[in-house]
């Protein structure tokens, strides 16, 4: 198996964000590598021109944001102590594939929900997104448990 000495897994705090999760702790375990844990935040509509104006509340959405890649974090470090947390503000895709360069990362994991049709349509997909901007493997993981 290759050695892989940084793995990075993203996380939007769901089920299969969990099992990406728990996979990368397995691959890092295995493989002794550096684990990351990581959640990109975007501010909602702050990029549409009828959004001016709009207040978002920024500081509860980090504060909210921070609290749960805490959660996180102390899972990850429950299955393996060396795991450490980035979080990002932005698109999440672009930030998701950001960190990983930043970070020195050779393989992402993430979860995938699996949408179909207009639900895909009008909410894209971060996994399809980081598939195909990131420079390193990206393995996903299905949110739907089989067996």
């Amino acid at each position: 198996m290759t050695n892989l000495k940084h793995i990075l897994v993203a996380t939007d705090f769901n089920e299969p964000a969990d099992r990406a999760l728990d996979l990368a702790i397995a691959l890092a375990t295995r493989l002794e590598s550096k684990l990351t844990v990581m959640h990109a935040y975007s501010i909602p509509a702050s990029g549409y021109p009828y959004a001016k104006g709009l207040l978002w509340p920024v500081d509860d959405l980090s504060r909210a944001a921070r609290t749960a890649l805490d959660g996180v974090l102390r899972k990850a470090r429950e299955g393996y102590p060396k795991a450490e947390a980035v979080l990002a503000c932005g698109e999440p895709s672009r930030q998701i594939v950001d960190a990983a360069a930043a970070c020195g990362a050779e393989l992402i994991v993430m979860g995938t929900h699996g949408r179909r049709g207009l639900s895909h349509v009008f909410l894209g997909s971060v996994a399809e997104k980081v598939v195909r901007l990131s420079p390193i493997p990206v393995l996903t993981v299905s949110g739907e448990r089989t067996g």
